[in-house]
């Protein structure tokens, strides 16, 4: 009789230790997705990136839209259209720089002008937001054909 009272003792004990390593688990496995989830990162309130970003785009985008400008019309197009078609690629680009960085980067109001046929105008207005600031300047260069 004593034997199996032992052997019960036993399966309770083994019946909470299984317990124990699987909520164990579940406990791991919590805390590996609230770190995958980025929730354990603190705000950063002196962050700076969508500042970073806006300076980046109005520092490029004109030198890129420009060496793009001249491979379309080295492959055969007028230079408006040229120009447009390498806007809209300079656009798609930085919305995928933003994506990287985590910030959203848009071109809005897009336009190009023929000022004389040699020389176009390009304006648009250039969005910048992290979620928690937004930045809208306007954007305004010319390009050389």
């Amino acid at each position: 009789m004593k034997q199996d009272h032992h052997s019960d003792r036993d399966a309770g004990q083994m019946l909470l230790a299984t317990g124990v390593v699987l909520l164990m688990s579940l406990l791991s496995m919590a805390i590996f997705g609230v770190k995958v989830a980025g929730l354990t990162i603190p705000h950063d309130a002196a962050s700076d990136d969508v500042l970073v970003t806006t300076a980046e785009v109005v520092d490029a985008l004109p030198e890129i839209t420009q060496a793009r400008t001249n491979l379309w019309i080295e492959g055969g197009l007028e230079g408006t259209e040229a120009a447009n078609l390498a806007l809209a690629t300079v656009h798609d680009d930085i919305l995928h720089h933003g994506e990287i960085r985590g910030v959203e980067v848009k071109l809005t109001d897009m336009n190009v002008i023929s000022l004389d046929e040699n020389t176009l105008q390009v304006t648009a207005e250039l969005g910048v937001s992290d979620g928690e600031a937004m930045l809208t300047i306007d954007v305004d260069f010319t390009l050389d054909i």
